[in-house]
């Protein structure tokens, strides 16, 4: 297993004189970071007393006390959980589901976090591919969610009158005083923990289409810790916020096993919306790294005293476009450059991000590690690639095209989709969907979202662009409206316009559009502008796309 951890980041078919291999290597994995409970447990050994866990309802755990409660948990759930070898989880970040994350992994499970924000037949969905048979939650998700998942429940309150005085001892043991090689023994030996094994299921957030199960092992997240570290330039004293749903990768990979196996603190809440409450969780726990959406990003600036967050050093923003405005609304209010970053669920799933810090191009100058527009220079290990979207070959080093991506974060595969997982990881290489292209000085700039189109007459219409262009007739914010497109059995597809208050009519807009000298095809009628009160949105805080466009077929 060791060997695999040590594979070269590049395949022999991507020679270092390629354009497209990885500019910058990865570090090596430490020799006990064979799997990701094993390297949380050798930190927690290192790093007893320092503070690991903390959450809004005041609950403060350091690394000893996590491990041993996980080491606790464990044993107790050897014997309530069945012998299902993926086990579901539907809690939302707070201490005892990250508790409840490691405990699953210590016993050689797979944990799955499953979407409680969803609906009952998405989860339920889930829960049939996975063939999950336990499923771990608590009384009130399924009181405020209304949820109910397949199979055995176990209720996070239950558990402490089952664990007994054996549990506790031996768990204390284990966690304090036991020989490292006989705790891997009792607890690491359970299952299949080794690093190609499989670590979690992520469900993609079905915004587009059936969501897919994404298969992620053990070294693709450490691979992903690793770079995140390397990249970021983690500070010993880093304090994380941890407010995305373990559910989404980044919530899973970077607020659980990033800040765990690296020995920093994290404070999880529940929800990203409670705009106030982060306020002051980030000014409680002098919280240095915050990572959002955008969306969520606007509504801090908006509700938190920037006071609040003026610890902040890395204020890291993906999963939707930041616009220039936002930006400058940002460095207004709070004082600080945001870092925009860029991944996907398939990539465990950090591909590149801006820093604060001076970094060193390939041809040995100096340059700001924050480039506006871009979403910053890939992590060690990645390589980067563009191609025709139509024909598939490679495009020349900085042309636009379908970024493809290949490195140690590579998903295993989606689940039981041997034919979906071909047609996105092609010799190693994962085809995101997304355009864009690598600048002179190798960082990412993406442009659009090939699903993002409609193709109305044989023309493809890009959404973002007439967003944009929708939004400035209006002279509004692009946040308050969303295309999509719809089946059209006259030109392929049709547009539609998913908006909250405007402003002025949609006879006027298209009026202005129309004189603005946009493409005819580009142009709704005004008839296909919907309004509605609220533009709907993923827990993640991306614009959800599925709902948008289940709006405008309604109509």
């Amino acid at each position: 297993m060791n060997a695999m951890m040590d594979a070269p980041l590049r395949s022999e078919s991507e020679p270092a004189n390629s354009p497209y291999h990885a500019e910058r290597p990865l570090p090596p994995f430490p020799k006990a970071w064979v799997s990701l409970p094993a390297a949380f447990l050798e930190t927690a050994r290192g790093a007893w007393d320092r503070v690991a866990i903390c959450d809004s309802s005041k609950a403060k755990l350091t690394y000893g006390q996590a491990l041993t409660r996980a080491l606790v948990l464990a044993r107790l759930f050897k014997r309530i959980l069945g012998p299902g070898e993926r086990i579901g989880l539907m809690v939302p970040p707070t201490a005892p589901a990250a508790i409840a994350n490691l405990a699953v992994a210590f016993l050689g499970k797979t944990p799955v976090n499953l979407n409680y924000s969803a609906s009952q037949t998405l989860v339920d969905a889930s829960i049939h591919q996975a063939e999950i048979t336990t499923t771990v939650t608590s009384a009130r998700v399924l009181e405020r969610f209304g949820i109910t998942p397949r199979g055995k429940v176990i209720l996070l309150e239950d558990l402490p009158a089952q664990v007994t005085l054996a549990d506790r001892l031996a768990g204390a043991f284990a966690a304090r005083f036991a020989p490292l090689w006989l705790v891997r023994k009792l607890y690491l030996g359970a299952g299949p923990a080794g690093p190609c094994s499989e670590a979690t299921i992520i469900f993609t957030s079905g915004s587009t289409g059936d969501p897919k199960g994404v298969i992620l092992s053990h070294r693709n997240i450490l691979a992903n810790v690793l770079q995140i570290e390397t990249q970021v330039k983690l500070k010993p004293d880093e304090v994380l916020l941890g407010i995305l749903p373990f559910f989404h990768s980044f919530g899973f990979t970077v607020t659980i096993w990033t800040a765990l196996c690296l020995g920093k603190k994290v404070v999880f809440h529940l929800s990203p919306l409670d705009a106030k409450l982060i306020g002051r969780l980030c000014e409680e726990h002098k919280v240095t790294l915050l990572a959002a959406s955008p969306t969520f990003a606007r509504l801090y600036t908006r509700s938190c005293d920037p006071a609040q967050l003026r610890s902040v050093t890395h204020l890291i923003l993906g999963a939707e476009k930041l616009k220039p405005d936002l930006a400058v609304e940002i460095r207004r209010t709070l004082l600080i450059d945001p870092l925009e970053g860029y991944g996907c669920t398939e990539l465990s799933p950090v591909v590149s991000v801006n820093v604060p810090q001076e970094v060193v191009t390939r041809d040995g100058r100096t340059v700001a590690g924050n480039r506006p527009g871009t979403v910053g220079r890939p992590v060690p290990g990645t390589a980067i690639k563009t191609i025709d979207p139509d024909t598939g070959a490679d495009l020349p080093p900085g042309a636009v095209g379908m970024i493809c991506v290949k490195g140690p974060q590579v998903m295993v595969g989606y689940l039981n989709r041997p034919e979906a997982t071909a047609s996105v990881v092609r010799d190693g290489w994962y085809v995101t969907g997304d355009l864009g292209r690598l600048d002179d000085d190798g960082f990412l700039v993406i442009t659009d979202r090939v699903s993002r189109f409609s193709k109305v007459g044989g023309e493809m219409v890009p959404h973002l662009g007439l967003e944009a262009a929708i939004a400035q007739a209006a002279g509004i914010d692009e946040a308050l409206l969303v295309v999509t497109g719809i089946p059209d059995s006259r030109q392929g597809e049709r547009l539609r316009v998913v908006h909250q208050d405007l402003g002025i009519s949609p006879a006027e807009i298209v009026r202005k559009l129309g004189e603005n000298a946009i493409p005819r095809v580009w142009i709704p009628n005004a008839g296909d502008f919907i309004q509605v009160d609220a533009i709907p949105v993923t827990a993640t805080g991306k614009v959800d796309l599925r709902k948008v466009r289940e709006i405008a077929e309604s109509r």
